[in-house]
Formats: C-alpha cells, sequence, structure tokens
C-alpha cells in the first residue's frame, strides 16, 4: 500500500499542512522541521507526485540555467555555486549548454516555459531584450542589464578594468595589450575594456585592444592568436586578459616564446577561478564574486515567485588578487 502525506506527518509528529508546507516550500520553515520531515520520508519511503505538485501549484520545484560553455571554468564554478544554493533552497536545477547560439537558447526558453520550471538563469548577450521580455516566467540575466526588463546580477566589469591596467601601470609597465573582447558581439569584456583604457589614457602608457573571434570564444582555445600578438609587438611588457582561461594561455606563449614571467612580461587574468592557482607562477587576477553572485541570481527568482521586492540591477564589487604573474 503506497505511503501518504498522512503517513509523514504521523511518523514526523506533525500536522499534514506543516508537511505540505515543507514539501511545496512555502513560506518559512526552520531547517529542524524540515529534517523532521525528510528523515520521515526516508524512513517510511514516500515519495512524493511530482506531477501532481506541478500541476496543482502551476510550476515545477526547477531552476533552468542556460550557458554558452559547460567546461568554461568560471561557467563551470558559477554552475556549481548555484546548484549548491538552489539545493539549500529545496530546488532542482536543470542545465542547457547553448553554445551562445541566440536561436537554440530561445527555443529552450519556450521549453522552459511550457515545462512550469520555476524561473531561468540565462548567461546570453545574443537573446534580443524583447523576445526575453516575451516569456511568463522569472527570468534572471547574468553579466547583462536590460533596462526595464528582466533582472541581473553582474560585477563591476569597469572598476576590475581599472585595477587591472593601474596594477600594470603600477609594476612599471609601458606596453600594454588586452584580450578578450569577442568581434561584433557584445560582452562583459567590453566594459572591462573601457575600465581598462581609461586607466591607460590618463597613465600616458601605451596600450591596445585584440579581440578574438566567435570560433576562439567557442571553442576557448586562443594560442594562435596570441602567439600572433605576441610576435607582432613584441615590446608588450604587460597582458590583461578578459578570462584566466586567456591569462593561462598567454603564460604558456611566454614561455614558448622565451619571455620570462613577470620579469619581461607581466599578465593579469579575470575571474578568479580555481585554474589561477594551477599556473606557473599562479596568476594575478580581478575576483569577481562568483559565489555572491550565484546565490544572489537564485534568490531573486525566489523573491519573484514569492512576489517579494528585489533591485532591477545588482552589481556586486570586484577586487584584485596579486600573485606570481606580475
Amino acid at each position: 500500500m503506497a505511503t501518504t502525506l498522512k503517513d509523514v506527518a504521523k511518523e514526523a509528529g506533525l500536522a499534514v499542512e506543516t508537511v505540505s508546507r515543507v514539501l511545496n516550500n512555502r513560506g518559512y520553515i526552520s531547517e529542524k522541521t524540515k529534517k523532521k520531515v525528510y528523515d520521515a520520508m526516508q524512513k517510511i519511503g514516500y515519495r512524493p507526485n511530482i506531477v501532481a505538485r506541478t500541476l496543482s501549484k502551476g510550476r515545477s520545484d526547477a531552476i533552468a540555467v542556460i550557458m554558452p560553455h559547460m567546461v568554461h571554468p568560471y561557467f563551470s564554478q558559477m554552475l556549481s555555486e548555484i546548484e549548491h544554493y538552489a539545493a539549500e533552497k529545496q530546488y532542482q536545477v536543470f542545465i542547457n549548454n547553448s553554445t551562445g547560439d541566440p536561436q537554440k537558447e530561445t527555443s529552450v526558453l519556450e521549453l522552459c516555459e511550457n515545462s512550469l520550471v520555476a524561473g531561468v538563469l540565462i548567461f546570453s548577450q545574443q537573446v534580443k531584450p524583447e523576445t526575453l521580455k516575451k516569456f511568463n516566467l522569472p527570468i534572471i540575466t547574468i553579466e547583462r542589464f536590460i533596462e526595464g526588463g528582466t533582472g541581473c546580477v553582474l560585477c563591476d566589469n569597469y572598476k576590475g578594468g581599472q585595477l587591472a591596467a593601474e596594477e600594470l601601470v603600477r609594476k612599471g609597465c609601458k606596453n600594454l595589450l588586452m584580450l578578450g573582447s569577442v568581434w561584433q558581439s557584445k560582452m562583459p569584456a567590453d566594459v572591462r575594456e573601457d575600465g581598462f583604457m581609461d586607466v591607460c589614457r590618463k597613465s600616458g602608457v601605451s596600450a591596445r585592444v585584440l579581440t578574438s573571434n566567435s570560433q576562439e570564444y567557442k571553442e576557448m582555445e586562443y594560442h594562435e592568436s596570441i602567439i600572433k600578438a605576441l610576435k607582432e609587438y613584441p615590446e608588450t611588457d604587460g597582458v590583461f586578459c578578459s578570462s584566466d582561461l586567456i591569462a593561462a594561455q598567454v603564460i604558456q606563449v611566454a614561455a614558448m616564446l622565451g619571455k620570462r614571467v613577470p620579469e619581461d612580461i607581466k599578465i593579469i587574468g579575470f575571474d578568479d577561478t580555481e585554474l589561477a592557482l594551477l599556473t606557473t607562477p599562479k596568476l594575478t587576477t580581478i575576483h569577481q564574486p562568483i559565489r555572491e553572485m550565484a546565490r544572489k541570481a537564485v534568490d531573486m527568482i525566489l523573491d519573484t515567485l514569492e512576489h517579494r521586492e528585489f533591485n532591477e540591477r545588482n552589481v556586486l564589487d570586484v577586487s584584485l588578487v596579486t600573485r606570481g604573474t606580475t
């Protein structure tokens, strides 16, 4: 005979309504009470009817995440934090790797709407604002602000660019290079570039920005472009990269070309992922608060569901982490 909600309530010593609130993630419930319910469920073998719960609430307890890369250090670390925090809030996470294709992202959003997911976290620079606004479900963008549209979480990219330039200038660099913006694409790296170049102009140092192509971005492979850049501009003594991934490849290319880091060329990354600790020497980088950004994004989905007010645009601070490459 199948176990019921009443059986769980009896085993936990709680009211049926309390058990229902725990299972539907509705209202405030103490962690102690939640544990009683989950322990009772496990003991008597109760499994909730997910389909029935979804239909009764008009949504599931699932958050969809749409991102362009699954294996990129920044995205994989962000995803891990989102999954961990969502689980704390009793939500599952469904993941889609869009490879940055706006048509695929739109199709996934349509699927999410039809599947009654609780909300969507999307890392997309390509889907049109009017497309995002048409969907009848909570959508939070990460690293992209849409005026009068969905809520967003991003780091202070402009300040990050400033901090990188200031560090390189402070260390005596005179010929700077920035790598990472994608040709004809609007990316967070563009704002980092603005901060970087503003400091370079004020400091009177030479600075160039080299863009990558969309194929390099998709494949996360920049060695060929880096070799070409450092050969074309051999006087380069400081490089700012829009990600730790690119910076790690610059370190490799510098060694190939016989350039010592940091004696001959200084290198700064962006993100402060675990990769920054695996390079030799360890990478100086701009720390963006990935954990805090992930938690804030999930909270904004939940705030929307509970009709709580929140700031539409949330900019989190960044900081310079100095290591061996400067």
